[in-house]
């Protein structure tokens, strides 16, 4: 099934149109997608947003998980029926969450163990657990566990943070294409310093 449909490319730069078949729905690239965290676009209703036509929606599965959590979710059925919506949704790995809760987490070769900001309650988010707190939520296109850094880090801190999440990235795609799961993207940590950075768009 060819999933990525390039439909134009401009002989001018590297600009193009595409066009991604999901589960929920084609998008076209590029796209307007409105920020709903939390499950809601901030101030407005679910009307309201279906007015403003956009074909994706972003959550947070950091946020998700902790509130409303997996338990409501699972009740409710995946997040497009908690918040009555039935286009894609495209859910963040929550990494930059842990990343500014600086002073109450651990990164290590498993994961990142961190305490809760709600409650101080202990969590640990590993490659795994994240695709399966995203295939619980329902998304369209899933972010892998990525491990975020201050923009001052120098290029040490900056290469040993994209090699393991280079690592999390490929634990990640194994357990999912195991799970037989919709969409992956592995988004390996960059910055300009770092030419082997990479970007890579997974389909099943």
């Amino acid at each position: 099934m060819n999933n990525f449909t390039l439909s134009r490319k401009s002989k001018k730069s590297k600009a193009r149109l595409s066009t991604l078949k999901l589960a929920h729905g084609k998008v076209s690239t590029p796209f307007f997608m409105p920020i709903a965290t939390k499950g809601a676009v901030k101030t407005l209703s679910i009307d309201e947003v279906q007015e403003l036509k956009p074909e994706i929606l972003l959550s947070n599965t950091y946020h998700l998980y902790l509130q409303p959590g997996l338990d409501l979710l699972k009740k409710f059925g995946g997040l497009h029926k908690f918040m009555n919506w039935d286009k894609p949704i495209l859910t963040d790995s929550g990494g930059f969450q842990v990343f500014s809760l600086s002073k109450i987490r651990k990164v290590k070769e498993d994961g990142v163990e961190f305490q809760s900001h709600l409650d101080g309650s202990k969590h640990l988010l590993t490659p795994e657990k994240v695709v399966d707190i995203q295939k619980i939520i329902g998304s369209d296109i899933m972010m892998v566990l990525d491990q975020c850094i201050d923009s001052t880090s120098d290029y040490t801190a900056t290469n040993k943070a994209m090699e393991i999440t280079t690592r999390w990235a490929t634990r990640a795609r194994k357990y999912f294409l195991k799970k037989k799961i919709p969409r992956l993207i592995d988004l390996t940590t960059q910055r300009l310093c770092l030419p082997t950075s990479t970007l890579r768009l997974y389909l099943s």
